[in-house]
């Protein structure tokens, strides 16, 4: 059990002023929710993966639960990090469901300090290590309801029914972003931790794999890579660059998350206009290669929660074209172009500006890095995250 000496936590819209004594401060930490760590099927996966390794190296002791995921071998240790595969119905609608359930139950039955839960829908079971007398902690990534395959059915009822449990059961909320901050606390009153994803200082690749792949080269593609889903506004990116004039490519980079059909609507929509590329689910030194040599990086969202892809392209020296959601523009503030997010025309004029105008594109890529590798900083975060831990103990 961490014993705290002293531990003042302050939190003002967003911005932390952290005072911390400690005197033999170790933790057993348990974390479920994601699919499968190590892997990039999701942000929460990217997340889950740099908590629990940088953890880890501050001497805790972290476990995580994976899901069963077809196509992924099962690891039981990752850079120090315990890892165990809990049994999972791999059918669509139940894996999550099923997985989460096993793993809260595993969770409980252990010793544990700290329960971390990420995402809704795993947040639905958080009454039973709660139960157990642990301390409960889940983050909310998004309000995944709003998630266009989330928007009816048994899925929406059960992530919502999630978010109202995580109000009940938990002992701390984690959100990513404050428009999320300011959601919980209007809807339920409740009290949020506002932490936000980080990033890391990439290492800068040449084109050598995606030359040879898909003849690409430097500064002549614009990249959107992140999940293939409708509320990604991948549609409305394609239909504004066909109406675009350049002979820079559109490299779409990402795999389907359920979302097989849409896809191919993606690719049909596509297919009269050779400049388009779909490269699939990207990883390792492919995926580094697309992020350093991109002309210009989009992320035209309808919808977020907190978008890793973003600080990773800007943490590679990338100048953004990102809609005006509010988990976008917080993000990039005033280090990047905005289009009014739905608004095609728009995007389209923002296109062509970016592609007419490469020395302003310039100026932005000389000073993304810089910028938020100095906001979105893993340590800083991993910090404020262990703080809440500390002052769940001690309540």
């Amino acid at each position: 059990m961490a014993i705290f000496n002293k531990c003042f936590l302050y939190a003002d819209v967003g911005f932390w002023i952290l005072i911390v004594k400690t005197v033999g401060v170790f933790m057993k930490i348990a974390m479920l929710g994601q699919k499968a760590v190590p892997s990039r099927l999701g942000g929460v996966e990217i997340v889950v993966e740099n908590l629990a390794t940088q953890m880890t190296r501050k001497k805790q002791d972290v476990t995580l639960y994976n899901r069963k995921v077809k196509g992924i071998t099962p690891v039981k240790r990752y850079k120090g990090v315990k890892i165990h595969t809990v049994l999972t119905i791999n059918k669509k609608g139940l894996a999550a469901i099923s997985a989460s359930f096993f793993a809260a139950i595993q969770a409980s039955l252990n010793n544990y300090d700290i329960v971390h839960i990420h995402a809704e829908g795993p947040a639905f079971f958080s009454w039973i290590p709660k139960l157990f007398g642990k301390k409960v902690v889940v983050t909310i990534h998004g309000l995944d309801w709003k998630r266009a395959k989330w928007k009816k059915g048994l899925g929406s009822k059960f992530i919502k029914a999630g978010e109202k449990a995580a109000v009940k059961y938990s002992d701390a909320i984690i959100v990513l972003s404050k428009d999320n901050q300011d959601y919980f606390l209007k809807k339920y009153s409740r009290k949020t931790f506002l932490i936000p994803n980080g990033v890391h200082a990439p290492r800068i690749l040449d084109t050598s794999l995606i030359q040879r792949k898909w003849k690409l080269q430097k500064d002549k593609y614009i990249l959107y890579l992140g999940r293939i889903v409708p509320e990604k506004g991948i549609k409305n990116l394609i239909l504004a660059f066909k109406k675009v004039k350049t002979d820079k490519k559109l490299v779409i980079a990402g795999g389907s998350s359920d979302t097989d059909q849409f896809y191919d609507e993606l690719k049909k929509l596509a297919k009269d206009d050779p400049r388009i590329l779909f490269t699939g689910a990207v990883q390792g030194r492919t995926l580094g290669e697309l992020y350093s040599n991109a002309y210009l990086y989009t992320l035209p969202s309808d919808l977020e929660g907190m978008p890793l892809s973003l600080l990773e392209a800007m943490s590679y020296g990338n100048c953004v074209l990102v809609s005006d959601i509010p988990e976008c523009t917080d993000v990039v503030e005033q280090n990047g172009i905005i289009f009014k997010h739905g608004n095609v025309k728009d995007l389209q004029d923002k296109l062509e500006y970016t592609v007419n105008h490469s020395n302003v594109v310039r100026k932005f890529k000389e000073k993304s890095s810089n910028y938020i590798l100095s906001k979105y900083n893993w340590n800083k975060i991993v910090d404020k995250t262990l703080l809440v831990y500390g002052k769940c103990l001690n309540d």
